[in-house]
């Protein structure tokens, strides 16, 4: 039969028959087309459509992408996935491709150091932005930093007299903002160790600690605080001074995030999640749906937001113009023009999506975890979700629709903690059974196992440079884990 009388039709592909070609559609995930339908031959590879892709794209870089066909990952020959999945190829097929982050961050293997010197659990871990640093808070009121390069104590900073629960960095790693179990809140210059100030006004202790993105602000200056009072405060790093306080919430705020469209964050133990205006302290609206405590928020955005101006390498320009700029550009090219998305988790089993800047109603509702949901973290690209639960499980969601892709399970204990490596191939999750351990996203098995701590893990982090992850909990120690 000539090529022209064909018909479009295709029947479903038969292990029996000779191999037909299949007419294919590449898309993205926003359902722009990539040229043309493609007649191809069924034992197409994933290598194959990414240079026929860089192609039609016409990009001068070689970038690599990864090719789904109705949600599963393509991982070999197209016709060969079409049969192990049963798809139909009567129309044209729709393959949805996602590019890849250039570099590769490698997957920790072992524990390269162990840093004693906290007196209690390690509560808090957060590399710097630029991953060339690591600051711990602890039970026993202080908070240490730590140089990578040597693995030994750098500072030791006091001030606090309750345990410090939360750490975070300004986006340009210049101050460090830590919060107590008193609702003291400190701030230390990164480089020193010293004191900057004490930020005073919350009667309870402090959950939660954000600041703002790079993007908005550089030099950073602003901060917002959520607390057990039920208020959140936006702080002037400089003065030391409260600019606002916003008091809506009627129980424990627990957890505040600050966006990069000028909103901020706040989820409530109430069962609200607040949208609040970042220039005028503003409400903006509030969306409602859980059914018991709001635990954890994350943005689609949190790494960018974390990392400002700084790139994989950890690198970021000296000018404080053009550092603004630079982190305009990696913002821009995680958000690809869309409003940025908010995951939330809650004591009823239960995540919801939402697009807080665009509407109060909810993309998706997430159902699968049979008990409460201990943090949710968007990966660095923004394309995936992961839930931590008291159910002893990880969860794995697509970030854009918020349906359910897979779940990891081996953990023996409830995990509190889990971190992306920054080329979102890899996670690493941290349990109440004294573990770490290592998973492959893509195929959605355990990689390493890592047994060393001698008691529960709170606290994990993986560096924004993909160099190491550090972890802390009930032990005191400290630890390194490298490649």
């Amino acid at each position: 039969m000539a090529a022209e009388d064909r018909p479009a039709k295709q029947p479903r592909l038969d292990p029996g028959a000779e191999a037909a070609n299949v007419i294919i559609q590449l898309e993205s995930a926003e359902g722009q087309q990539a040229g043309p339908a493609l007649d191809v031959p069924h034992s197409v590879t994933p290598q194959q459509l990414e240079v026929l892709l860089n192609g039609l794209l016409q990009n001068e870089e070689k970038t690599p992408y990864s090719f789904y066909v109705e949600g599963q990952e393509l991982s070999g020959e197209l016709g060969e996935h079409l049969k192990k999945q049963k798809v139909s190829v009567e129309q044209s097929l729709r393959i949805v491709y996602m590019p890849q982050a250039v570099f590769r961050v490698r997957p920790v293997a072992r524990c390269t150091a162990s840093m004693p010197g906290h007196a209690e659990s390690v509560l808090a871990v957060a590399f710097s932005p630029d991953g060339r640093r690591l600051a711990s808070g602890s039970g026993d009121t202080t908070l240490r930093l730590w140089d990578l390069s040597t693995q030994l104590p750098q500072h030791e900073c006091k001030g606090h007299r309750n345990w410090v629960l939360c750490v975070s960095w300004s986006p340009d790693a210049t101050m460090i903002a830590t919060g107590d179990m008193n609702g003291d809140i400190w701030l230390w210059e990164a480089a020193t160790g010293k004191p900057l100030g004490q930020c005073k006004g919350h009667s309870k202790w402090i959950t939660s600690l954000a600041w703002e993105p790079a993007h908005k602000a550089l030099p950073s200056r602003r901060f917002v605080s959520g607390s057990r009072d039920c208020t959140l405060r936006v702080w002037d790093a400089n003065t030391r001074r409260c600019i606002y306080s916003l008091g809506t919430h009627t129980m424990v705020v627990t957890c505040v995030r600050w966006g990069g469209e000028g909103l901020i964050y706040s989820s409530s133990r109430d069962t609200s999640i607040n949208v609040w205006d970042a220039a005028e302290g503003k409400l903006v609206r509030s969306l409602k749906g859980h059914g018991h405590w709001v635990n954890t928020l994350a943005l689609s955005t949190e790494h960018v937001l974390r990392t400002g101006a700084h790139d994989h390498t950890g690198k970021a320009p000296k000018d404080p113009q053009e550092g603004m700029q630079v982190a305009q550009q990696r913002y821009d090219a995680v958000v690809k023009g869309q409003p940025e998305r908010l995951v939330s988790g809650s004591d009823d089993h239960t995540m919801f999506l939402w697009t807080p800047a665009a509407s109060k109603s909810h993309i998706a509702r997430m159902t699968g975890h049979v008990q409460l949901i201990n943090q949710v973290t968007f990966s660095p690209d923004g394309r995936w979700v992961l839930s931590a639960s008291f159910d002893k499980s990880i969860k794995l969601w697509d970030g854009v629709k918020g349906t359910f892709v897979a779940t990891f399970r081996n953990h023996v204990g409830p995990v509190f903690q889990v971190a992306w490596s920054s080329d979102s191939r890899l996670f690493v999750s941290g349990s109440k059974d004294s573990t770490l351990k290592v998973w492959d996203v893509r195929t959605r098995k355990m990689m390493v196992d890592l047994p060393g701590h001698a008691d529960e893990v709170f606290a994990v982090d993986w560096s924004p440079d993909g160099s190491g992850v550090a972890s802390g909990g009930k032990d005191k120690v400290l630890k390194l884990w490298r490649h």
